[in-house]
């Protein structure tokens, strides 16, 4: 047989280069479209997209108002600055989104994390105030996430594993358990800014100072997983009531507000001073609204966190895209959600928002009630504004241990279960070792600590196995069976070498 040989034409240099040049352009193009994937959908959107979108928004808005105001509570923040976040969150990010099914806002981890920052900053400088730091933060992880998608280095967070999220995720839900514990119960004199272990023990001891608070955050408690069971038992037992109940289920949060606020006005009517604790004033509209204050020493205070903020920020919101893709079957661009959340933050700082990322819960109910575009955020982002300026007298008699009760509901669903901790040991001592670092450091230190410990400890288990990788030599086993002619067939398995059935 002869050989032939292919002499391919050197393109030179000069050319390359000007063929390149010609093709810039529509490169350029390209890029500058792939950054608002809303321009190749906007044209198709339909009577039927609307009234989905429209029900998914409504829907969501009604949760998030509840849980905006709570979560920003937990930042140490006024409550309006929760709806600020919400309302930019859910309005900007429909122009950048690759996912339908993804809710913008605070959550719970993003605000304890960014308690402990301002917690952390205050006690070195008292010349900037919670919101200020909040607000810096929020404009600088954006700017840092928003680069980080145009240079398309999002892949960075697949080098973070499960464990390690599941470890900091556990650990932060249960501190904000155990910090929220006291507004549940009404006690007073608990300073919940030490040790979680300290946090916890000062609570239980002080039970005996509990006060009518605890009536409202245990049964606020109560309704919230009493609901929830019973919505997730009766769509079993009466199918065709599913959807319904499951819409029944979601306003949950938004009905005990209701009732609880009502109640707590009752028992209010005639006296000076409130025998419970209550949420009080409540500016309408944007009034709190300033430009980020950034100097060169705000920066230099915030500069240490901003790698851990930003962390959390593209991790959580990449990982609940995906996850929601996988199981909706489409694909998200993991680049383009960078660059959505970071530039949602930029524009949400300058209306005193603080870092918001994506939400597991609210994506969830998103998705659950039929959403088809992202567009749907923009009719969750009306309700909250609507919130802003109609509600907020309303808001006044709201008690804080039912905002407690729903921050606890909320987070309990972060905690990694049995049967999670099972897998973990089942597929690897490590992953589930890495897991429990997680858990342990976030308990007894911070949570930047947790998330530290945890992605450092990932990556050393990475380039080891990188350096050190598994390899077993194979073996054929010859199979021989006969077929349905009774003709004998051989077949061939490959099996490690050290197998006792390779050397029969």
């Amino acid at each position: 047989m002869s050989s032939v040989y292919i002499d391919d034409h050197q393109v030179s240099f000069k050319d390359q280069v000007k063929q390149l040049s010609s093709q810039v352009p529509s490169y350029a193009a390209g890029y500058v479209r792939s950054l608002l994937p809303i321009v190749d959908w906007i044209g198709h959107y339909n009577m039927t997209w609307f009234i989905g979108d429209l029900i998914a928004g409504i829907t969501v808005g009604a949760v998030v108002v509840p849980q905006s105001m709570a979560y920003a509570k937990l930042a140490t923040l006024p409550p309006q600055y929760g709806l600020y976040s919400s309302f930019v969150g859910v309005i900007v990010y429909c122009f950048f989104a690759t996912s339908k099914d993804i809710t913008i806002g605070p959550v719970a981890v993003m605000s304890q994390l960014l308690a402990q920052i301002i917690g952390t900053i205050l006690d070195k400088n008292t010349t900037y105030t919670n919101v200020q730091i909040s607000v810096a933060l929020c404009l600088m992880s954006g700017c840092i996430s928003f680069a980080l998608g145009l240079l398309r280095l999002g892949f960075i967070v697949d080098f973070i594993p499960h464990p390690a999220i599941a470890g900091y995720m556990t650990g932060s839900a249960i501190t904000i358990i155990i910090g929220q514990f006291t507004k549940l119960m009404g006690i007073p004199g608990v300073n919940t800014r030490g040790a979680y272990y300290e946090v916890l023990a000062n609570s239980l001891s002080g039970l005996g100072r509990t006060k009518l608070d605890a009536v409202f955050g245990l049964t606020g408690l109560l309704w919230l997983y009493g609901i929830r069971w019973g919505v997730a038992h009766f769509s079993k037992r009466f199918p065709r009531f599913e959807r319904p109940l499951f819409f029944f289920g979601i306003s949950r949060n938004a009905i005990l507000i209701i009732f609880a606020t009502l109640i707590s006005f009752l028992i209010n009517i005639g006296k000076t001073t409130s025998p419970i604790s209550i949420l009080k004033n409540v500016p309408s509209g944007f009034r709190e609204v300033r430009v980020p204050v950034m100097d060169s020493e705000l920066i230099s205070l915030v500069a240490s966190s901003l790698p851990v903020v930003t962390l959390v920020l593209i991790m959580e919101h990449v990982a609940i895209a995906k996850s929601f893709g996988r199981v909706n079957d489409y694909k998200i661009d993991p680049n383009q959600e960078v660059i959505a959340i970071g530039f949602t933050n930029i524009i949400a700082s300058f209306f005193s928002a603080y870092p918001a990322t994506g939400s597991f819960s609210r994506t969830a109910i998103k998705a659950k009630s039929g959403v088809r575009t992202p567009i749907a955020g923009v009719y969750a982002g009306v309700i909250v504004l609507l919130a802003l300026y109609a509600l907020t007298p309303a808001f006044y008699y709201i008690p804080d241990a039912t905002l407690a009760s729903v921050i606890i509901h909320a987070v309990g669903d972060l905690i990694s279960g049995p049967q999670a901790l099972k897998e973990l040991w089942r597929v690897s001592y490590l992953e589930f070792f890495i897991f429990v670092i997680g858990v342990v450091v976030t308990f007894f230190t911070t949570i930047e600590d947790g998330i530290y410990a945890t992605v450092g400890i990932s990556l050393v288990v990475l380039l080891f196995r990188i350096a050190r990788p598994r390899a077993n030599a194979l073996g054929r086993l010859s199979v021989v069976s006969k077929n349905l002619d009774g003709k004998p067939t051989e077949r061939y398995a490959y099996v490690p070498i050290d197998n006792p059935n390779v050397n029969q």
